[in-house]
């Protein structure tokens, strides 16, 4: 089963929240004394320590759901189980296959990982340095493919941008569609991507007068790779948004990019990559 990612920050009765670890997955199998061990890709691994202590656990057999990591020696974290001494328990709801695994004494290099009880729990793990945190309904089954029953929550990076142009509206939504923004380098604007997502209607409509006001004929950015060719317009370098986004693609492009808000603190000149940050980042 995978995590479908979110931008979405919220909490609720209905949701476990865990800590994303950074790590492998690894499936396990437990027939009698026998294990084996399997990657997501059906990868026999070769972990001794693991396969005696997963054969120690007192149930007949067993498929466990976990993450091996190396931080301070090896360790396999699970969260999750599917087969249960003689039951496909894949059907039940994650809180009754979470109370199975809660029955069953382990010790390192197993573990099991915990629910968290914060308040906000995507501030702790960006605070911590996690990768971020997975939300799980309570009463998910077990279903082998993506799934938004299970949600990821990675932390994010976000600086200051400044706007060169616009995409015009689709389908239901006035004002804009996109926001293209960049960075300085120097004397050269750069091109860093698409903003879609986090503004509201209002936003949308006031941005777009604004935008209007300051619009010009050619492109302000330095290079035209990644532009988009159709439904675009182009403005004077002038509004500074904070952006939120969780990396920079291989093509120098923010990915899963929403805004914060617009800053009137700012000179546009003074926008660059943040690069401090990005190697802060976990």
């Amino acid at each position: 089963m995978a995590a479908t990612l979110t931008q979405e920050r919220f909490t609720g009765p209905d949701w476990i929240f865990e800590r994303k670890l950074d790590g492998v997955r690894l499936l396990a199998f437990k027939n009698g004394d026998d294990v084996r061990l399997l990657s997501r890709n059906q990868h026999p691994q070769n972990l001794p320590d693991v396969a005696a202590a997963i054969a120690s656990l007192p149930v007949t057999e067993a498929i466990f759901d976990g993450e091996i990591t190396w931080d301070a020696g090896i360790a396999y974290h699970i969260f999750d189980v599917m087969w249960f001494n003689e039951h496909d328990v894949t059907g039940l709801p994650l809180y009754v296959r979470q109370s199975m695994l809660a029955k069953l004494p382990m010790h390192a290099p197993l573990f099991r990982v915990p629910e968290l009880d914060d308040a906000e729990p995507w501030t702790r793990a960006c605070d911590e340095g996690w990768e971020g945190v997975i939300a799980k309904r309570r009463d998910s089954p077990y279903v082998q493919k993506r799934s938004k029953q299970w949600l990821k929550m990675k932390c994010e990076l976000s600086q200051p941008f400044v706007v060169g142009g616009f995409t015009d509206p689709q389908g239901a939504r006035v004002g804009l569609g996109a926001l293209l923004v960049g960075y300085f380098d120097g004397d050269e604007f750069v091109f860093a991507g698409k903003v879609g997502t986090g503004l509201d209607t209002r936003l949308l409509i006031d941005l777009r007068a604004q935008l209007d006001a300051s619009e010009i004929d050619t492109t302000p950015f330095s290079k035209a790779k990644g532009l988009p060719r159709i439904r675009r317009h182009w403005v004077r370098p002038e509004i500074v948004v904070d952006v939120a986004f969780i990396e920079w693609t291989v093509h120098a492009k923010l990915r899963h990019s929403r805004l914060l808000g617009v800053r009137t603190d700012c000179a546009p000149r003074s926008v660059v990559r943040d690069t401090e940050r990005e190697a802060a980042a976990p």
